[in-house]
């Protein structure tokens, strides 16, 4: 089921389409990624969405509804929205930052409170820590936590992210991705995401939407996008040297291992990508591993020779 349909949406600024006739389908429950670089309408597309940017002409509908139906305040309380930078509230401590869009709602106190407690505690800041502390004495990373949460706060089926870990040093930016990972996971959130780093779009999306000149040139799987580019930009975003091991790490474990061995001292979860496991055996130096379930029960094998049999086909 569609969360969000875009139909033939264009935005000229003057004679100028910086969005330029896009179709489009967001999954309910789904991250989408919409990669590209500068100037290529990505964040004027998702801007659209929450009304933030006017649509020129074309349709966009979320939930089944018309968005140009919606009164526009009461689209984007429905809607969260996180940028890079955070936009946090410099006055107001982190629990009112938090409680901005559910205080708009008329929530009661006590709701707001719990809410506030949930969200800090899912992204490991503490509450009796945190909760009354300003911006200013938070790390560019808890910023970024917090402004997710915020974006969170009244439960959203949809959220939207204009370049949200732009700003990070690559080391929390990883966890910041992880951490979004796992609370979508928790509570289907729809994502959109814009992003003009490939990486994090294969880390993050479901589906891959890359843009170049207001146009969408390729609205895939990370795999499709990987092993059938539909246009040379996509190829040279995607890059070519490490092509294999970024497919490596989209391909699971349990769907390539071979029939299970006795005898093998060394074994692998098979909730591993074929990546992770390859890296796995070249640390722990076997030439072959038994892949366990969640229940440490054998369910299969692979040996290093088959990883760099898949590893060259990829």
């Amino acid at each position: 089921m569609s969360m969000i349909e875009i139909r033939n949406v264009t935005k000229r600024y003057g004679p100028t389409a910086v969005v330029d006739n896009v179709s489009m389908d967001v999954e309910k429950g789904s991250i989408t990624v919409v990669v590209g670089t500068s100037g290529s309408g990505k964040s004027t597309l998702m801007r659209m969405i929450n009304r933030l940017v006017p649509i020129t002409s074309g349709e966009i509908f979320v939930g089944g509804q018309n968005i140009m139906d919606v009164p526009v305040t009461e689209l984007r309380r429905k809607i969260g929205y996180a940028i890079q930078g955070h936009g946090l509230f410099p006055h107001r401590t982190v629990a009112q930052n938090i409680a901005t869009v559910p205080q708009l709602l008329g929530w009661d106190t006590t709701k707001i409170k719990g809410r506030v407690a949930e969200l800090l505690g899912l992204f490991n800041l503490d509450p009796a820590t945190f909760a009354e502390k300003y911006p200013h004495q938070l790390s560019g990373g808890q910023q970024q936590r917090v402004g997710v949460a915020r974006a969170l706060a009244a439960e959203p089926e949809l959220l939207l992210m204009d370049e949200p870990f732009g700003a990070l040093d690559p080391v929390i930016r990883g966890k910041a991705q992880d951490d979004l990972l796992a609370i979508q996971k928790q509570f289907g959130t729809t994502v959109v995401l814009v992003t003009h780093d490939m990486d994090e779009a294969f880390h993050l999306g479901n589906q891959i939407v890359v843009m170049s000149a207001g146009k969408v040139l390729q609205c895939s799987t990370p795999e499709k996008i990987l092993t059938e580019p539909t246009d040379p930009f996509v190829q040279q975003l995607t890059g070519t040297s490490d092509r294999a091991l970024k497919l490596m790490s989209l391909l699971p474990l349990k769907e390539s291992m071979e029939p299970a061995k006795s005898g093998l001292t060394y074994a692998l979860p098979q909730t591993l990508s074929l990546r992770d496991a390859l890296a796995e055996m070249i640390w722990q130096g076997v030439g072959e591993a038994a892949v366990q379930d969640a229940s440490n029960v054998p369910v299969g094998s692979i040996s290093m020779t088959r990883l760099l049999q898949l590893g060259r086909k990829a």
